[in-house]
C-alpha cells in the first residue's frame, strides 16, 4: 500500500516582455526561507475555493500589482524533492505583455524585497527549480514562433519591420538576416503597412506596420525557414 501524504499545490507564473531589444522575465526577490535572498518566479499556493488560473490571477496581482493579463497554462511540475521541506506541485503559466505602462508593487506583509525584469540569457541563480519552468518557458515560446505571430503580443500596436526583427532576435538569441526576414513577414500578408513614418529626427523615417488579426487566424507554419 502507498503510504498517504499531504500534497500542496502552487502556481507559478512566468511574464515575458521586451525592453531595450531584450527579452526579459518578470522575478522578486523573496525576503524569507526556504531560499531567502533569491530571485523567483511570482507564485504562491492555491486556495481551497480557488481554481488554478484563479489562483494564478490573485498570486500574480498580489505579489506584482500585474493584471488583467492573458495567462496560458504551461506544464505541471512535480519532482518530489522541488521543494525542501513539503511536497509541492507546481502549474506554471506563461503570459507574454508590454512592459512601459506597468507599474510594479507587492502588498505588504508578503516578504518580497524586490520586484524585476531580468534578461533571460542573463539571470541571477533562482530559486525552487525555477530555472527548468523558465527553460521551459523559453523553450515553448521560441516554438510558437514557428506557427504563430505571438511577437504582437510585445510589440506596441504600430511598429517598424527593425522593431519586428529584434523582437524575434531577442526571443531566439540569434541574429536573423535582414533581407530575407522581411521579405518572409511581408509575403505571410499578416501585417498592414500605414502611411505613417517614424518621427525621430536623427534617422531617416521609417515606416510603421501593424499585425492585421483577422488575416493571422489559422495560418501555420509562419516563422519556417526564416
Amino acid at each position: 500500500m502507498f503510504e498517504q501524504k499531504t500534497h500542496e499545490v502552487t502556481v507559478d507564473t512566468v511574464i515575458f516582455t521586451i525592453r531595450k531589444n531584450t527579452l526579459k522575465v518578470l522575478l522578486i526577490q523573496r525576503g524569507h526561507e526556504p531560499f531567502k535572498d533569491r530571485w523567483a518566479i511570482p507564485g504562491g499556493f492555491v486556495g481551497l475555493s480557488e481554481n488554478l488560473d484563479e489562483a494564478a490571477k490573485r498570486v500574480l496581482f498580489e505579489k506584482t500589482h500585474v493584471k488583467d493579463v492573458y495567462l496560458e497554462q504551461l506544464y505541471t511540475f512535480g519532482n518530489p524533492g522541488r521543494y525542501p521541506s513539503a511536497r509541492v506541485i507546481t502549474v506554471s503559466y506563461v503570459a507574454l505583455i508590454r512592459s512601459d505602462e506597468l507599474e510594479l508593487h507587492a502588498q505588504e506583509g508578503l516578504n518580497i524585497q524586490q520586484i524585476n525584469w531580468h534578461p533571460v540569457y542573463k539571470l541571477p541563480e533562482l530559486a525552487f527549480d525555477h530555472k527548468d519552468i523558465l527553460n521551459y518557458a523559453i523553450k515553448r515560446l521560441r516554438a510558437r514562433l514557428e506557427y504563430t505571430p505571438i511577437a504582437f503580443q510585445l510589440l506596441p500596436k504600430k511598429f517598424t519591420l527593425t522593431e519586428l526583427q529584434r523582437t524575434y532576435e531577442s526571443i531566439l538569441d540569434t541574429e536573423l538576416d535582414k533581407r530575407n526576414f522581411r521579405k518572409k513577414m511581408i509575403s505571410l500578408g499578416i501585417l498592414k503597412e500605414y502611411d505613417e513614418f517614424t518621427k525621430e529626427s536623427s534617422k531617416r523615417p521609417a515606416r510603421l506596420y501593424g499585425f492585421n488579426e483577422e488575416s493571422i487566424e489559422g495560418r501555420k507554419g509562419l516563422m519556417t525557414a526564416i
